[in-house]
């Protein structure tokens, strides 16, 4: 499977501000080449956080678009996934509805009632992990559900994750022309950090709208 993460930071790598509200970063081009990788995807992925916080449709917005994917043989919309161990998706969120398949990942110490009210939602739920979701297991379990290519939009806490598991191919980052601030407001990737860091390889830079769009392959 080939992974790429997309995300949109302030200048100083935030996500959003500490109240983690959802914060307009990028501009009408960049919303623009977001939905053209979102097309080229077979599945996007966010976290529960990100769900649980701006209510996601992760949908292709320009209708040409899907009809393009109608006509190759695939589905109007990528498939959507959350990684959301503990089955804290709100049965009514958008990204429940029937414009694409909806897989949630959940560990095995999810509650009963709540997996049973997500699957009656018509989600998809893929169990990998007791505790807590393990993503390299997830991922696996997606590919053999035909995902071949899988985009991860966030937040924060996920994209670590996929870096940390080395599941990550390629990263694509737009830079906006502001300062967030706040040491708890979420940045491109948190969780435990690492000690030597993951290395990557600058492929291309574009100004867009009014900031900066970086690529990078992730070092072997």
């Amino acid at each position: 499977m080939y992974v790429v993460v997309n995300a949109a930071m302030s200048a100083d790598g935030k996500l959003s501000t500490r109240r983690r509200e959802q914060v307009t970063i990028s501009g009408p081009d960049d919303f623009d080449r977001v939905d053209r990788v979102r097309t080229a995807a077979d599945a996007v992925m966010v976290g529960i956080g990100t769900v649980l916080a701006d209510d996601p449709h992760l949908t292709i917005d320009v209708a040409d678009r899907r009809v393009q994917r109608k006509r190759h043989g695939r589905p109007a919309n990528p498939a959507r996934v959350v990684a959301d161990s503990q089955a804290r998706t709100p049965p009514d969120a958008r990204i429940l509805d029937d414009a694409a398949t909806t897989y949630l990942l959940v560990a095995e110490s999810a509650p009963r009632d709540r997996k049973r009210a997500l699957a009656d939602r018509g989600a998809e739920l893929i169990v990998a992990g007791s505790e807590r979701v393990e993503l390299a297991d997830a991922v696996d379990q997606l590919s053999e559900r035909g995902i071949a290519r899988l985009m991860i939009e966030g937040g924060g806490e996920l994209i670590f994750s996929a870096f940390a598991d080395g599941l990550v191919d390629e990263l694509t980052v737009y830079v906006g022309s502001l300062v967030i601030g706040g040491r708890d407001a979420p940045t491109l990737a948190d969780g435990d950090g690492f000690v030597d860091g993951v290395s990557l390889t600058l492929t291309d830079v574009d100004r867009l709208d009014d900031g900066v769009l970086l690529r990078y392959d992730v070092a072997e």
